[in-house]
């Protein structure tokens, strides 16, 4: 029998033959990228064409200006120099459309674009396909079911437990300024926050406040909102593999599980307490259901309507944006007060005369402080909690003025912007609680806080009454003034944070 033995010289040849094909194809595979970027850069140009911008790099875009955390002032330059919106270059071939005009607004609101799925797919591995991630029949189902978790009656009943988890971090304080006055709101405010958005809508009985167990999740919500921005401004992580192969992909999916632990074992106690038959037939008996209890009586007497994995979905969205939204909100509502220091004592003498010394603040109260809620609402104005949302366009679009977008543009709607327009608020950069006098007069799309159409947020009169109850129970309590050393600088995350913490200087009221 005869062996043929392949010779070392032709085996090398054949290898670096592979390698010369392997070569040419990646090549060729880089060349097809290129091109099909170039023709889809050329397709944005012509989309844009009616619509000026300001100069970008070709291949870098405005990013540029975003890693130097300049988001905020771009979006006030643009306000003054492009009416309604103009393009913003994220690098060469990617681009959204940045709208701030209420007309603009209620054009896209009023539609039922989906979600941009190249933003918002970067919180899947967090957030699930909730009501944020959620597009058509299967959103419309969610919403549905959860719009009774928001009925009048049930916000009635939660006033008392808001009050209460605002008295503990009040106490606090009152510890904390023995030492010194001066107190970093924002991280208190989200501890206080969550505690609220567990007993409420999770059935938590003990206070999130007291127990050390939850600051872990409190920092995993800080990290991942970073980490999503990063993702979302550097080219590379893109890719899923490409950024699961990077340390802060690694990270992101190590923070991930952490708040993941966090909602499990939420889900967990309460199915085990449910478990017990008394409770579960007094569930059945009630009237209106708590948020949790409503999405395991749906699992439980119809299991196919809703997955596990729908489920946690839903907890993680809304632990998330019941209580980080609501935090932003009140930290630079406080600022705001803190800063102008005459219609803060004006907030205090018309709660005081509605409340008296605070020890009883209900359902009824909220309605009665007028003045306090238009401070309220400038605030939410300069500093809106959610700076903005991704849409992308299903079919093409014609705005009022006759300028037009095809199908298939990644839409920004900037309410930081459009909060921050001078076309639409005069001197948009001053405190002025008036604009929302009674009876004043605006736009219906002007004032987004809570943004708009269909898809507004579900928790909107939530948010609103946890926003009245804190700042009524705080300035009965404290004189709050600004720290000069320490002014905050207002930064764009999934909610709007601050570089460097909101700092007070607080002062016990006798």
């Amino acid at each position: 029998m005869s062996v043929s033995v392949l010779s070392p010289t032709r085996a090398l040849g054949s290898v670096s033959g592979l390698l010369q094909v392997a070569v040419l194809l990646g090549l060729l595979l880089l060349l097809l990228k290129a091109v099909q970027l170039y023709l889809h850069r050329q397709w944005l140009l012509k989309a844009f064409r009616q619509f000026p911008s300001t100069p970008s790099h070709w291949l870098f875009g405005h990013s540029k200006e975003f890693q130097k955390g300049q988001d905020l002032q771009w979006i006030r330059n643009v306000t003054e120099k492009f009416p309604c919106a103009c393009p913003q270059w994220l690098w060469g071939s990617r681009a959204k459309f940045t709208i701030y005009d209420p007309e603009y607004m209620r054009a896209i609101l009023g539609r039922s674009d989906p979600k941009n799925h190249g933003l918002y797919k970067f919180l899947a591995p967090w957030l699930g396909y909730g009501l944020l991630l959620l597009n058509g029949q299967t959103w419309f189902e969610h919403r549905r079911m959860l719009t009774p978790a928001f009925h009048y009656d049930i916000l009635k009943s939660y006033v008392g437990l808001m009050a209460d988890s605002v008295r503990v971090m009040l106490d606090k304080w009152e510890e904390l300024i023995s030492q010194d006055s001066q107190v970093e709101v924002f991280g208190h405010v989200s501890v206080m926050t969550l505690d609220t958005i567990m007993k409420c809508a999770f059935s938590q009985q003990d206070s999130v406040q007291t127990e050390r167990d939850f600051s872990g999740y409190i920092k995993a919500i800080r990290d991942l909102n970073n980490l999503f921005l990063t993702r979302m401004r550097n080219f590379f992580y893109q890719n899923d593999i490409i950024y699961r192969l990077t340390r802060d992909g690694r990270r992101n999916h190590q923070t991930c599980q952490l708040a993941h632990q966090h909602t499990d074992r939420v889900i967990k106690l309460r199915k085990e307490h449910l478990q017990k038959n008394e409770e579960l037939e007094k569930l059945r008996k009630k009237r209106h259901l708590d948020f949790l209890d409503i999405l395991l009586l749906a699992r439980m007497e119809n299991g196919s309507s809703l997955s596990d994995e729908d489920l946690r979905a839903e907890v993680d969205t809304f632990m998330f944006a019941g209580h980080d939204t609501t935090a932003s909100g009140i930290s630079w509502i406080l600022y705001a007060l803190a800063s102008h220091p005459e219609h803060q004592q004006r907030c205090r003498e018309e709660i005081k005369s509605l409340l008296g010394d605070g020890t009883s603040i209900t359902w009824n109260h909220l309605g009665q402080m007028p003045y306090t809620t238009m401070c309220i609402k400038e605030a939410l104005r300069l500093y809106p909690p959610v700076p903005g949302v991704g849409r992308e366009l299903s079919k093409p679009i014609t705005f009022p003025d006759g300028r037009s977008l095809p199908k298939g543009i990644s839409i920004g709607l900037s309410f930081y912007g459009l909060h921050h327009n001078p076309r639409v608020w005069p001197n948009p950069e001053v405190f002025d609680p008036f604009r929302f006098a009674p009876g004043s007069t605006q736009h219906s799309h002007a004032f987004l806080p809570f943004s708009g159409g269909s898809r507004n947020c579900i928790g909107k009169q939530f948010a609103m009454n946890e926003l009245k109850v804190t700042v009524a129970l705080t300035l009965l309590r404290f004189e709050l003034a600004p720290d000069p050393s320490r002014i905050p600088i207002p930064f764009a995350e999934i909610v709007l944070t601050s570089k460097n913490g909101i700092h007070l200087k607080l002062k016990k009221l006798l």
